[in-house]
Formats: C-alpha cells, sequence, structure tokens
C-alpha cells in the first residue's frame, strides 16, 4: 500500500482504540476492537507478523502483572482495607477538612505506591467520599486529590504505574535502583499536589463540618493478612528483581495467595476474582501495543524522534519531561510511553526516568491525558457523584507544571549526586 494509506490506517487504529478505551464498553466490544485494530495495521503493511510477535513477547509480563495485581486490589477490598482506610480518614480527621485531606493525601499515596494507580481511582475514591459525607464535610478536596494522586504518586516504584513497568526493560536499574532514584522526585511531586490542593479548596477547607447526620463510625481494625502478604510482595519486587525475576511472577503468587485466603473465608467467590483480572483489557493492551508499534513507522514516530533532543543535561531533561506530558494529552499516556521511550531511551536511564515523570505527573494535565482520569470519573459517576470537568482541569492546570518542573529538577540534581 502506498506509505499514506498506511500512515492512515495506523493512525485511524490508535484513535477507534482510544476512542473504545474511553467508553470503556462491554468486555467483548474491548476485545473486538483491538483485535480488528490488530488486523488492519497487519493487513496495511504497517507491522508484519514478526512485529506482532515481538510486541507481544515484550508487553505480555507487563500485561500478565496488570491482571495479577488488579486481583491483589479486589481481594483487598473485599477483606475490608478500603472500607477501613476510609474509616480511619473519618475517625481521625476528626471533622477537620484540612486534617481528612491530609490523611487522604497519606492513604492515596501508599495506596498508588503499592497496589497501583487503580486502586486509587476505583477502590479508595470511593470510600474518602463516604468518609467526608459521614462527617458532613465537602469531599471535593479529597476525591479531587485521588485523582492527582493517581498519577503523581504513581513515581516511587516500578509496578506503581504501568506506564513505569512499560519504561523498564530500557532502564539499566534494579527495582531497588528505581525507587532510590526517584524517591525524593515522589516526596517533591506529592508536596506540591498538597499546597496547590489547599491554595485551590482554602475556602472548603477553612469551612467548620456540619453537624453530623450519622453515626460515628466504628472502629475497623484494617485486616492483616492483606496488609501482611502486600508487605512480603514488595519485599520480594525488591529481593528478586536483581536476580531476573519479573514482577508479574511475583504479584501473580500473591493473588494466588490471597484468593485462597478469600475464598476459604467465602469473602469472595471464584466469578468475583476471574472478573477482577481484567482479561479482556490485559489484551486490549497487547492490542494497543501492536498498533503503537505500527505508528512508530509513520509521520508521528518520525516527529517525535526529530523532537527528541540529543542530550543529557537539565535542559535536556526538561524538554524529554515536556515532550511526554504533551504527548500523553494528545495521544494518551499508554501509547506515549510505547512511543517515546525507546527513543529516549539512548540517552540514558535519567532521561527515561523522566520521560516518566511527564508520562505520569503530565498526564493528569486533562482527563484524555490517562485512562486513570477517565475511571475515576466514572467510578464517581457511578456513585452518584457528578464531578466538575472545570474544577478539574483548574486544579490541573494550576499543579502539574510546577510539580513536573520541580520533579525534574529534584531528578536532575539527585542523579548528579549519585553519579547516574
Amino acid at each position: 500500500m502506498p506509505a499514506p494509506v498506511v500512515d492512515s490506517v495506523a493512525v485511524l487504529a490508535l484513535v477507534v482504540m482510544l476512542a473504545v478505551a474511553f467508553a470503556h464498553p462491554r468486555p467483548w466490544t474491548e476485545l473486538t476492537v483491538g483485535l480488528g485494530a490488530v488486523a488492519a495495521v497487519v493487513a496495511s503493511g504497517a507491522v508484519d507478523s514478526s512485529g506482532v510477535s515481538r510486541e507481544v513477547r515484550l508487553l505480555f509480563p507487563v500485561v500478565a502483572f496488570l491482571a495479577a495485581i488488579l486481583v491483589v486490589a479486589e481481594i483487598c477490598a473485599a477483606e475490608g482495607v478500603f472500607a477501613a482506610v476510609g474509616a480511619l480518614v473519618r475517625r481521625a480527621g476528626r471533622g477537620s477538612p484540612g486534617r481528612m485531606l491530609t490523611l487522604t493525601f497519606v492513604a492515596a499515596s501508599v495506596v498508588t505506591a503499592t497496589l497501583s494507580l487503580d486502586a486509587t481511582v476505583v477502590l479508595l475514591t470511593p470510600v474518602v467520599a463516604v468518609a467526608a459525607a459521614g462527617a458532613a464535610t465537602s469531599p471535593r478536596p479529597l476525591v479531587y486529590a485521588c485523582a492527582r494522586l493517581a498519577n503523581s504518586a504513581s513515581l516511587l516504584f516500578p509496578v506503581s504505574n504501568l506506564t513505569n513497568l512499560l519504561a523498564m526493560p530500557s532502564l539499566r536499574l534494579s527495582f531497588l535502583g528505581f525507587a532510590l532514584l526517584m524517591a525524593p522526585v515522589w516526596v517533591v511531586v506529592i508536596a506540591v499536589e498538597y499546597v496547590a490542593h489547599r491554595m485551590y479548596f482554602a475556602r472548603e477547607l477553612r469551612r467548620p463540618a456540619a453537624a453530623s447526620r450519622t453515626a460515628e463510625p466504628e472502629t475497623a481494625a484494617l485486616p492483616v493478612v492483606p496488609l501482611v502478604l502486600v508487605g512480603l510482595m514488595l519485599v520480594a519486587f525488591a529481593a528478586l528483581s536483581p536476580l531476573g525475576v519479573a514482577p508479574a511472577w511475583v504479584a501473580a503468587v500473591a493473588a494466588v495467595v490471597l484468593a485462597a485466603h478469600a475464598l476459604v473465608r467465602r469473602r469472595v467467590d471464584v466469578s468475583r476474582v476471574a472478573r477482577s483480572t481484567h482479561l479482556s483489557f490485559a489484551v486490549f493492551v497487547l492490542c494497543l501495543g501492536v498498533v503503537v508499534a505500527a505508528l512508530t513507522g509513520t509521520f508521528l514516530g518520525d516527529l517525535v524522534q526529530r523532537l527528541v533532543p540529543d542530550g543529557e543535561g537539565l535542559g535536556s531533561l526538561l524538554l524529554v519531561a515536556l515532550l511526554a506530558t504533551v504527548l500523553a494529552n494528545v495521544v494518551n499516556n499508554l501509547p506515549a510511553t510505547l512511543l517515546l521511550v525507546p527513543l529516549v531511551a539512548p540517552l540514558g536511564s535519567t532521561a527515561v526516568l523522566a520521560a516518566l515523570i511527564g508520562l505520569g505527573v503530565g498526564s493528569g494535565l486533562t482527563y484524555t491525558g490517562s485512562l486513570a482520569n477517565l475511571l475515576w470519573r466514572r467510578t464517581l459517576l457511578g456513585r452518584g457523584h457528578d464531578p466538575s470537568a472545570r474544577t478539574f482541569h483548574a486544579l490541573s492546570a494550576l499543579t502539574t507544571a510546577p510539580a513536573v518542573t520541580l520533579g525534574i529538577l529534584v531528578l536532575w540534581a539527585w542523579a548528579s549526586m549519585l553519579g547516574r
């Protein structure tokens, strides 16, 4: 086929897949569209069968990890972990909106870092909204904090975000090496987010709580077994990473053990465990990888390659983060990762981490920047809340640029101190 036709097919396939991802239809529709998009780019010649096989082999460990960690998060929810966190936020907040915001920041940062951003937007957001309602305070600061931190607090570990996992083959870092470089960035970015929330929601945070119409929450103890197993899972990630053991294997073992424990206690049934893997979405991500591989050879891939800087200094890191932020909000951060990271990898690990700051924090700028943003909105709508697009984007406009910029400055300074 002529090159313009091949390019058009690849671009159209990506647009259709992103539209489906945003609409979040039934699993069979998601699966059909993904496989259809792959068939289209293969038929056009944008990618051949060996390219398809290569992308599937590259991405399979990532999507296997995704399926396993979603099971872990779901079992934690079924065992009452998130309900206990919500009760703790309400009880320890003692009716103070500011104190409840601080507790929500702590909870969202820890949940995002350890159980991935999906757990924050789907499982934590509803319980902090309920906690705010029970304390007769505005839920807005708390639920918007969950949306922002689902992206911004996902910088700490390779397993905190799918984009981090996709980038790991291009990084010459272990699990602990990644965490060591990103820990100061994580702290600074969360601090920027916190200050921005205190500024943006100042009136609501100063407003005293109205008289609560609900009873004081009962003490809800955090379930010991899920927390211990999640802790052991994180230790295993760090200990086995230098030995070449993929995170997917560790997460799979944790998922099996947690699921068995919950099944024995009748907290879940087999069908709920199976649904929590979201296998159709896992296949969809594999298909998306193939389509992005086809796009790499089009005008879009050429344009991105020309825009990637060739230096390793602070200016280059800032340009990489800017490019990642723009690309994430144009095509979504998942395909942006697949497209950008291989082009940035020759600049070194610090440049790839700079890209991840843009792909993570920067993707919170618009609803379309990250699937987590849309999933957060869909979760709230399903619970009877109506999140404001104006508030979401105004808060993002206030926060994103300083968070990304300070994150890059800290990364550059810290990596220089460590001799990276």
